[in-house]
């Protein structure tokens, strides 16, 4: 049994049933109140509301009786679905199409059941399966629950609704909060340690452990090495200082905390949350250090006199809490100084007269202490003290004074003498000193201050002179003989002068005068005299010391007393050294006999000098002569080197002297030959030295330097007798007459290969020969195979043997790769250069074997080209290809080396995306290291890599670089992707043939191949009607799929025909799904709009149809510029088919005006439009327009309905006495629903337009018309006016189709929705007219397109 229709706007009219043979052809309505037309086949209805309005409620009263029976039997025969879910759980972090839960009714009769659900926001059902799945993303911390209406029906019965609780379950999905950020504080750097400095707190949003927030340090600036462990934080925030803090050092500090929650899921995956922030710690300075003062140390300098209050200098100290900075203070602690100093200031002035002669030195050191106003946080005095040095500067404010003292032990506190006297002998020398005189002169004052002049005066000033003649402060003053003649004892014993001592710098006060008396003493004048003028003595050489020479040698001198008492004394100095004289005897004795040395010195002279009391002297001369002792070794003269060739004599003379006394035994000489290793070979006469060889000499008898050393022995007769040896050196002269000698049989050697100039070895070979020249030895090699690649040179290692040092031929290189056999066996010869015989050479052989060196590069091999893949997404692990290399030396060591990789896609670089994709091992493995491959990033790697042969020696260790390609292998991992539709979709029924496309979807997917290739389909198709209600439609489209570089474009098509009577939206969900297990599908809800016939408009021509045929296009240009919308030409006919009209048309042409956003104008609308445009009037007019009008509607058929009412009056009678009663029940609650409508009817007519809610209307809807909400033409309509909702009769065919009814959506976006309100007439109404006027809330699209308002939708 089909279900009775409703009013979109959810008053219940009444129920529409299809009966004998009859079908519903229409609901619809005006003005907030709906109709139901029931027809025939063969009598189409027609209705009009306001002049009809009684006769309806009385046919839909004996129609309701008529079919209650029939709807009192179906809803008997069948129950409606069981449906008890309360609660379900669906985690936060669920992804957007993801299962969610299932709804489950149960119906006990088997029929489908059909869910439905009140929340489309954040849910989307499945309609036939009950599955739900995610649309928009939850949010516990936002909606911890939500409560959804649940709807199902069979389709039979009434809807069954229940509410059902979503809990949403907490998963991870946030992290920590700080809260009352920013942290900041401030705290003084004596803070206690282990004390609380600041306390953070951060909350998560989760449950469970995802809530429990733990806090760490992270990071200390400045300094984060030193400074991290300075603090740590509790578990409740409270951040901690664990060390002492300095100001000094750090006067902020930001420390940088991290909170993390205790983990929790999050997408399947266990999940730890953490957010930093920064704590600001600002260090505040405290009073807890002492004062310091700047620019130590401290001097300055003060004349002395100068005025009090003079100032010396200023002292400065600050207070080294720099943030505290106290106000310092100053004093001096020295008791009894001349100074003071300001307190405040630190400056140091006079206090009190300045003598510098009378203080205890020109330096005052004064302690100065400052002290800070305030205590430290100890209750101390803060304090420092430094040491200020004054010095006092010399005023010239003294003259010059005499004192009877010496200069080292003068105390110039005693008073001052201006008398002095000395004495000096007579005729005393020039510049002699007067004796006995102790002068000091003084000036007290300082450097120049204390400079003055000294000079004589008085009497006998002349013969005098004062020194020194100037004094700088203390010196001490002599009295000088100037004239010694005038010093003279026979013409005055007494002599008198004055010294006056002159400061020139201070004149008013300059001079003092001393007095100093002269006595003057007599002088000796009679010198010692000798008997002899010389006197000639003897004494032996090497004598003992004390040896007496001559018991006395004496002189005279006639002064007594003193004056004439003699000391001798020998002269020069020198001779003392050997000889000495009694000083009061004159006895000459030996001072050192070791001296006397006959040899060296036979004759001695010396002045012996007597000497009286006063110093006079007498002097003679004496001639000592050294006689000889035997104390001289023989001497040989020359040097004795003798050569003689072998087999010779040789004969020589030895020569000596004796330098002993001659003609004595102590210089006569003899010969001698000592025992020695040649001594039996000669013989040596005893007298005259001749020595002489017994034999001819052998060169090879003897040492390798063939020589022979004989030691002869020369000594003289003397006693003791003494001898001299000495060394008679005879060279053989050599013969060559021996052969070279080779010390090994063979030799054996190697050498690496390509090493020109490199060494072989060494042969060694030796001559007996004792010459230089006759055992010189020379190698060569003897022509061979390979002799050409080497060379040999001879070297000397000694007498007579020689190396010959092989080596590689530098212009030769060897390649041990390229030679057959490993070794060379070369001839060596050893050649005697001197050699004039045949035969005085020898050989020996060498074999040179060749090495390997590691000189050749490596080389790779590839694999073949495109020969390596790897699948992404990790699902290929562990080794993927080894890499072969080899080395033509016979070692090596082979390491693979990754120099680049370069990531491409579809041959356009990637970037670094690959990077650590796959690992290059040494040992040429190719590994996967990374399960994150995607082939969508990149599909072709390439690694530029190399082999080093680490046991390279010689040559590039390196192989030339390859590139290996690795292609990474698509796995169907991407589900497809739609693009944003940005386009409204508008069909108007009546011409959309089968075919015709209505609207397209894009999508892509990433994926390559037939993993990559989309195919489209429809999943399903929902009309939504006007009035809330919907059903599910099945083939009614179809998708035809194109793609065009990549994009997959769907053509949504009209796959039947559509019902042009219906009004509201079809609402296509169209599938996007990939070709390649695991298939992946992807849905997205398109919106189609329908215009349906109630917006037909029929335009009535005076011309022929020929003619409007003809000059369609120019009509509907004329149109299309008067309404800026689309023109859909549904049919062009002639008038008489048409109902009668006033004029005179020949030809009607009926079309549908659409707007981009789904609006569409009916006939008042267009008229109003078309009248506005005086232009476009005329021009149509021209074209043979005569009347606008709503399309026509076919009349009912009055014969079908007397039959109808016939045949129902007469089921009336038969069921009258069983039904009265049920039928005065149903017959009052349908008055009262009509009677509501009626009014509502009645208050929408006394509502002016003005007054009426001015917005955007759905087409097809009574809201739209009944309001006059056309947005594009925000025109009233007046309510009172019949609106021409007629069914064209379906007989008639359309001469033209809509070829593309896809209206994109307008740029511009200035229209604005109006909204009035409308208030009810009486309280009875309000029910009815809230329905009819409020606006219906939006409904949920997969895109977003702001054309439309909440009226569109």
């Amino acid at each position: 049994m089909d279900q009775p229709w409703r009013g979109l706007l959810g008053s219940h009219v009444g129920p529409c049933y299809p009966f004998s043979g009859g079908s519903m052809t229409q609901v619809w309505g005006g003005k907030g109140l709906w109709w139901c037309q029931c027809a025939s086949a063969e009598q189409p209805a027609r209705q009009h509301p306001q002049r009809r309005s009684r006769r309806l409620a009385g046919r839909m009263a004996w129609r309701s009786l008529v079919l209650l029976p029939f709807l009192l039997t179906a809803v008997s025969a069948n129950v409606a679905p069981f449906f008890n879910m309360t609660v379900v759980y669906v985690p936060e972090d669920l992804e957007l199409g993801q299962y969610a839960f299932q709804l489950k009714a149960y119906d006990l009769d088997g029929d489908p059941i059909v869910y439905r659900i009140s929340e489309t926001f954040y849910f989307f059902v499945d309609e036939r399966t009950g599955n739900v799945t995610l649309k928009n993303y939850l949010d516990r911390e936002t909606q911890p629950r939500l409560t959804l209406t649940v709807t199902v029906t069979d389709n039979i019965n009434a809807p069954v609704s229940r509410k059902i609780t979503v809990i949403v379950e907490d998963r991870n999905d946030n992290a920590p909060v700080f809260h009352n950020l920013p942290y900041e504080t401030t705290i003084p750097e004596n803070t206690t340690v282990n004390s609380t400095i600041f306390t953070v707190f951060a909350n998560d949003s989760d449950t469970g452990d995802a809530s429990k927030v733990s806090y760490s340090i992270e990071e200390v600036v400045p300094d984060n090495t030193t400074n991290y462990w300075l603090f740590s934080i509790l578990p409740n925030g409270n951040v901690i200082l664990k060390g002492s803090l300095d100001y000094a050092k750090n006067t902020f500090y930001q420390i940088k905390i991290l909170a993390k929650d205790g983990g929790g899921m999050l997408h399947n995956q266990w999940v730890v949350q953490e957010s930093p922030t920064y704590l600001s710690l600002a260090i505040r300075d405290v009073p807890n250090l002492d004062p310091r003062f700047l620019n130590e140390p401290y001097s300055g300098s003060v004349p002395e006199n100068c005025d009090l209050g003079t100032s010396v200098l200023a002292v400065t100290a600050i207070d080294r809490d720099t943030g505290v900075n106290d106000e310092i203070f100053y004093s001096i602690t020295n008791d009894s100084v001349p100074f003071a100093i300001n307190s405040t200031t630190g400056t140091i002035t006079v206090s009190e007269p300045l003598d510098r002669e009378q203080l205890p030195s020109e330096e005052i050191l004064l302690e100065v202490k400052a002290r800070e106003k305030n205590l430290d946080i100890y209750g101390k005095e803060a304090q420092t003290s430094t040491i200020v040095t004054i010095r006092v500067t010399d005023v010239n404010d003294n003259k010059p004074q005499f004192y009877h003292c010496s200069l080292a032990s003068c105390n110039f506190s005693t008073s001052v003498q201006n008398n002095f006297s000395g004495s000096i002998i007579e005729h005393s020398s020039f510049r002699l000193p007067v004796s006995n005189l102790s002068i000091v002169a003084y000036d007290p004052d300082k450097d120049t201050n204390g400079s003055f002049e000294l000079y004589l005066q008085g009497p006998d000033a002349s013969a005098f002179t004062v020194s020194p003649s100037k004094i700088v402060g203390t010196g001490e003053v002599q009295i000088l003989v100037q004239t010694p003649n005038a010093v003279d004892y026979e013409i005055s014993h007494v002599m008198v002068v004055q010294i006056v001592a002159n400061d020139t710098g201070n004149p008013t006060d300059c001079c003092s005068t001393a007095n100093v008396t002269i006595d003057l003493i007599d002088s000796n004048d009679h010198v010692p005299d000798f008997p002899q003028s010389t006197y000639f003595l003897s004494v032996m050489e090497n004598c003992n010391d004390s040896t007496v020479i001559t018991p006395n040698i004496t002189a005279y001198d006639p002064d007594s007393g003193v004056l004439g008492q003699i000391t001798y004394e020998l002269l020069p100095e020198t001779i003392r050294k050997i000889f000495t004289v009694n000083a009061t005897t004159g006895a000459v004795l030996v001072q050192n006999g070791s001296l006397l040395d006959r040899e060296t010195r036979s004759i001695y002279y010396a002045n012996l000098q007597a000497k009286d009391g006063d110093g006079l002297v007498g002097t003679t001369v004496l001639e000592i002569t050294v006689l000889d002792a035997n104390d001289m070794r023989p001497m040989i003269i020359g040097s004795y080197f003798i050569s003689v060739e072998e087999g010779q004599n040789v004969s020589i003379v030895i020569q000596a002297i004796d330098n002993d006394e001659p003609g004595n035994p102590n210089s006569q000489l003899g010969f001698r030959i000592l025992p020695g290793p040649f001594s039996e070979n000669f013989t040596i006469n005893e007298t005259t030295g001749l020595m002489h060889s017994k034999e001819p000499l052998d060169c090879e008898a003897l040492d390798e330097q063939g020589k022979m050393v004989v030691t002869v022995e020369v000594y003289d007769h003397g006693v003791p007798q003494l001898s001299t040896l000495g060394n008679v050196t005879i060279t053989v002269g050599d013969i060559n007459d021996n052969a070279p000698v080779f010390l090994n049989q063979s030799y054996e050697f190697s050498v690496f290969e390509d090493s020109p100039g490199s060494p072989v070895g060494h042969v060694e070979a030796t001559d007996a020969d004792g010459t230089e020249i006759n055992s010189r030895i020379s190698f060569l090699f003897e022509r061979s195979t390979g002799s050409s690649n080497f060379l040999i040179r001879s070297f000397r290692l000694g007498m007579g043997h020689y190396s010959g040092n092989l080596s590689v031929d530098p212009d030769t290189s060897l390649d041990y790769d390229t030679m057959q056999q490993k070794f060379f066996s070369l001839m060596v010869v050893a050649e005697n250069t001197a050699a004039d015989q045949v035969g005085d050479r020898t050989n020996v052989t060498v074999v040179v074997h060749i090495l390997d060196v590691n000189d050749e590069r490596p080389t790779i091999q590839l694999p073949l080209p495109d020969n390596i893949r790897v699948s992404e997404n990790g699902t290929q692990q562990g080794l993927v290809f080894t890499l072969t290399a080899s080395d033509l030396d016979t070692n090596h060591s082979l390491v693979f080396e990754e120099l680049a990789v370069a990531c491409s896609k579809e041959g356009v670089s990637a970037g670094e995306v690959c990077w650590d994709w796959l690992l290059l091992a040494p040992n040429g493995s190719v590994l996967v290291n990374s399960s994150d491959i995607d082939y969508e990033l990149c599909d072709t790697v390439e690694i530029t890599l190399r082999v080093e042969d680490l046991y390279t020696e010689k040559g590039n260790r390196y192989s030339q670089n390859e590139t290996l390609r690795i292609h990474i292998t698509d796995v169907n991992d991407n589900v497809p992707v739609f693009l944003p539709i940005l386009d409204t979709f508008v069909v108007v029924p009546e011409i959309s043939p089968v075919g015709l496309q209505v609207a397209t979807v894009k999508a892509t997917d990433a994926d390559s191949g037939m993993a990559g290739t989309i195919t489209f389909s429809i999943a399903s198709v929902v009309f939504v009607e006007d009035n809330g209600a919907n059903r599910t439609l099945e083939n009614l489209f179809k998708v035809d799929t194109t793609e065009d570089k990549g994009i997959y474009t769907g053509s949504i098509q009209v796959a039947s025909n559509l019902d042009g009577s219906v009004k509201g939206q079809y609402q296509v969900m169209v599938e996007a799904q990939d070709n390649e297990p695991e298939v992946h599908k992807t849905q997205i809800a398109l919106n189609i709009f329908t215009v349906d016939q109630s917006y037909r408009v029929r335009l009535q021509f005076v011309s022929t149809v020929d003619q409007v045929q003809s000059s369609s296009e120019e009509i509907k240009v004329a149109l299309t510029t008067a309404t800026k919308a689309g023109v859909y030409v549904a049919a062009i006919r002639s008038a008489e088919e048409t109902r009668a009209s006033r004029v005179e048309a020949k030809s009607v042409m009926e079309a549908y005006f659409v707007y981009s956003n789904g609006t569409a104008l009916d006939a008042n609308q267009l008229s109003v439009i078309i009248q506005s445009d005086p232009q476009t009037l005329a021009e149509l007019v021209n074209l043979g327009l005569a009347i606008i009008g709503p399309g026509e509607v076919v009349k009912p058929n009055r014969e079908a309905e007397l039959i109808g009412i016939i045949a129902g009056l007469a089921a009336f009678l038969l069921l009258f006495i069983l039904i009265m009663t049920l039928v005065l029940v149903f017959t009052t609650k349908s008055y009262k629903r009509k009677l509501s409508a009626m009014k509502a009817l009645k208050a929408a007519t006394t509502i002016s337009p003005a007054m009426v809610q001015q917005g955007a209307g759905i087409p097809g809807t009574n809201q739209y018309n009944a309001e006059g909400a056309n947005p594009m033409l925000n025109v009233s309509i007046d309510p009172s006016h019949d609106l021409g909702f007629h069914e064209d009769s379906v007989s008639v065919a359309s001469v033209n189709s809509l070829d593309e009814n896809t209206v994109n959506a307008p740029g511009d976006n200035n229209l604005k929705d109006k909204v009035g309100k409308a208030q009810p007439t009486d309280h009875g109404d309000e029910e009815v007219l809230v329905a009819a006027l409020n606006q219906k809330e939006p409904t949920k699209t997969a895109y977003i397109n702001t054309t439309f308002t909440t009226t569109d939708l």
